[in-house]
């Protein structure tokens, strides 16, 4: 049993149901150090000061451990030089949730390039990169180059390769949800499960919702995920047009409520323009609904991953005439291959997932 350091900067939302799964499925044991999932500019500025000081002072009570993990909203290399030589040695995991070179920002020159700097030399401090899909990493590496080559001199592109041989993809797990096996009775529930932000392009879904009512396809709606202080217009006007199709609007607050709302839908959509991998979806799979996701970002691996060989069947060409096409036909009873639900989602559920995460971390050990 490995005794594991793990650090986290941003003790909310993906980050903390990611370590609140494997600890629960663990054999290992875990001393966790986290900070509020808020500010998070200031955690990344901040934490790797915040941590050293608490991990020394643990140090200083005769605290030992065999590995340090941490996300990628840690300054691991800033850590590394103001934490006691003990903990420098350890073999240390960094888990990139997301990435700040391809964080979507409305517009570009917002992004704060020292927050991308900030994940290159957090990749080259660790000694192994996980990362949530196999789209992640190509598009975190991708974008390095990208970035180097955009400055004045001194591009170490090299650290793009150093960072390929210590990388692997380790996807999130999902806890077991009752899986709902027959169709819901009357008009078919689509499910919308994402952030309400402009990254998972709202504006498509509700544009394809449109069209469809114009044509007299029935449906219901269960529009659902987490909201922000400022959130896409189009929510507002979409809870009009769409008010006598509504079943389940807005956040759902504990997590029997978002479950229920999963296995009360038939057809899960997205039309997201950047995902890095898609939990909610997966969640939304695995509680009985058919998917329907554009043909990008890491939804064709996933999909791949739980039907070899029926990527067609689930896979629309991202466009808004292509999603109304795909669901028309669905709604109107002509495709048949709908009821056909059955996904492999077993390798997702965390039992399973924490066994190769496990392995994975004592090979570094021996």
């Amino acid at each position: 049993m490995a005794n594991i350091l793990i650090l986290e900067s941003y003790y909310g939302g993906s980050h903390k149901a990611f370590l609140d799964g494997w600890q629960k499925h663990s054999e290992h044991a875990f001393a966790l150090l986290t900070l509020p999932a808020n500010k998070w500019k200031w955690r990344m500025r901040h934490a790797a000061i915040t941590f050293a000081q608490q991990v020394n002072g643990l140090v200083g009570q005769g605290g030992q451990w065999d590995v340090l993990f941490c996300s990628d909203m840690l300054n691991l290399a800033e850590f590394c030089g103001l934490v006691d030589e003990s903990i420098r040695r350890l073999p240390k995991v960094v888990y990139f949730h997301e990435n700040q070179l391809t964080y979507p920002v409305q517009v570009e020159s917002e992004r704060d390039y020292q927050y991308c700097m900030t994940n290159i030399t957090t990749a080259m401090a660790a000694d192994a990169v996980w990362f949530n899909s196999e789209f992640h990493r190509g598009e975190f590496l991708e974008a390095i180059e990208k970035f180097l080559k955009r400055m004045p001199d001194y591009q170490p592109v090299e650290v793009i390769d150093e960072i390929r041989s210590k990388s692997s993809i380790h996807p999130p797990g999902i806890m077991p949800i009752e899986r709902k096996h027959e169709l819901s009775s009357g008009s078919l529930r689509i499910l919308w499960a994402a952030r309400w932000e402009h990254d998972k392009n709202p504006e498509d879904f509700f544009a394809a919702m449109k069209i469809l009512k114009q044509k007299g396809v029935d449906f219901r709606l269960n529009v659902i995920g987490e909201q922000f202080r400022e959130s896409p217009e189009v929510f507002n006007w979409a809870k009009d047009t769409f008010a006598d199709h509504i079943d389940y609007w807005g956040y759902q607050s504990s997590r029997d409520a978002y479950e229920r709302a999963l296995t009360e839908s038939d057809i899960v959509v997205s039309t997201a323009n950047h995902e890095f991998f898609g939990i909610g979806v997966l969640e939304a799979i695995a509680a009985g609904c058919y998917p329907v996701l554009p043909n990008r970002l890491s939804y064709p691996h996933i999909i791949e991953s739980l039907a070899e060989g029926r990527q067609a069947d689930f896979l629309y060409d991202g466009s808004v005439a292509g999603l109304v096409e795909k669901l028309e036909k669905m709604l109107r009873g002509d495709a048949a291959y709908l009821r056909d639900r059955q996904f492999n989602i077993n390798p997702y559920l965390w039992p399973e997932r924490v066994v190769q995460m496990n392995q994975a971390l004592e090979r570094m050990l021996l």
